[in-house]
């Protein structure tokens, strides 16, 4: 929760299309502590409010509690993940979301990129390629991949 946390504050220093993607990143961590909550059988809204809280007040080690049906704190319940295991399993799940978003890039219709709404349903193909243009600079080829990429142990990089 703590990382989701920091990496959603971080995402409101970015802007365009990264702070989506970042953000994006920071919700998804969340359903850990909330799949935690459902397989315990706990109420997870109540629990990921109350967990939001305690890390807003800045208690780094707070997390879900099964037994009490709430949130605690792990270090003091001794409750330790290793880092290296966090690290590998965060790297592999940004490089296979990387993988899929690089796929969907190559097989992408351009037909698809033209607006089709009412309001847009009279512009050319070049108008409307302006318009987007306006609407912000395109993020550079494999910039998420980058932007994501581990750096972490065992990588061989």
């Amino acid at each position: 929760m703590e990382i989701s946390k920091y990496l959603r504050d971080h995402s409101r220093t970015i802007m365009g299309k990264q702070q989506l993607i970042v953000g994006s990143v920071a919700k998804a961590l969340e359903i850990i502590p909330r799949q935690i909550c459902d397989n315990a059988g706990l109420d997870a809204t109540d629990v990921l409010n109350k967990l939001r809280m305690r890390h807003a007040q800045g208690d780094l080690w707070c997390g879900v509690d099964v037994e009490s049906e709430g949130v605690q704190d792990n270090m003091k319940k001794f409750v330790w993940e290793p880092s290296l295991v966090k690290t590998n399993a965060l790297s592999s799940a940004i490089d296979a979301a990387c993988l899929i978003l690089s796929v969907d890039e190559t097989v992408r219709n351009p037909q698809s990129e033209v607006s089709h709404s009412p309001l847009n349903s009279n512009l050319t193909r070049t108008q409307a390629d302006k318009q987007a243009q306006q609407a912000g600079p395109p993020m550079p080829r494999g910039a998420a991949q980058r932007a994501m990429r581990g750096r972490g142990r065992g990588r061989g990089r």
